[in-house]
């Protein structure tokens, strides 16, 4: 859902506004407001996150969040997960995970929604790639399949149960098959 401002707004102004649930991405001047998730959507973004935590982050190697607000390029988005490498992750002067992230991603993911548009979350996952980011995924529930974005931006698909979804070089201890990441919308 676009939410049309009365007057033009500016990413400062609109990170000075309140969160809205579900969250609102700041595109090109636009307010967006992300689908409310459900089932399918939920459980992928919940089970991914936290295989790919209990493999990368004992490790320091990196780690996954979800729903995390990241702001760079001129946009403000909030991929269902993103993944940082350890030594990215903005830290405090505590040396606490900083509340602000104000770089791209090392990897986003992406998990479509029913009612939302296939072009929108592309345009997201290719901003990222362009802002440094290494590897993109978008998941589409309903037809059980996986758009691996690279950083050199091609593109490919995987569908068969099978197999193995690429990672970025940080991750390639992390492994998961096509079967593996729809298998969770079962248990």
């Amino acid at each position: 859902m676009v939410q049309t401002p009365t007057k033009s707004l500016t990413l400062d102004e609109f990170l000075q506004r309140p969160e809205t649930k579900p969250a609102s991405e700041f595109i090109d001047g636009q307010i967006i407001q992300k689908p409310m998730p459900q089932g399918k959507h939920s459980t992928i973004q919940s089970d991914l996150g936290g295989d790919i935590n209990r493999v990368l982050k004992p490790q320091r190697i990196a780690r996954a969040y979800s729903e995390l607000r990241c702001t760079f390029g001129g946009r403000s988005t909030v991929p269902d997960v993103t993944v940082f490498t350890w030594e990215r992750i903005p830290r405090d002067e505590n040396g606490k995970v900083a509340n602000t992230f104000s770089i791209a991603p090392d990897w986003t993911i992406e998990i479509l929604s029913p009612d939302q548009s296939q072009t929108k979350v592309v345009r997201n996952i290719l901003h990222c790639l362009a802002c440094g980011t290494q590897m993109g995924w978008l998941i589409d529930p309903e037809e059980e399949l996986v758009f691996v974005y690279f950083a050199d931006r091609t593109i490919a698909v995987f569908e068969e149960p099978g197999e193995i979804i690429p990672v970025p070089l940080f991750a390639e201890s992390f492994n998961l098959t096509v079967g593996e990441l729809f298998a969770w919308l079962t248990q």
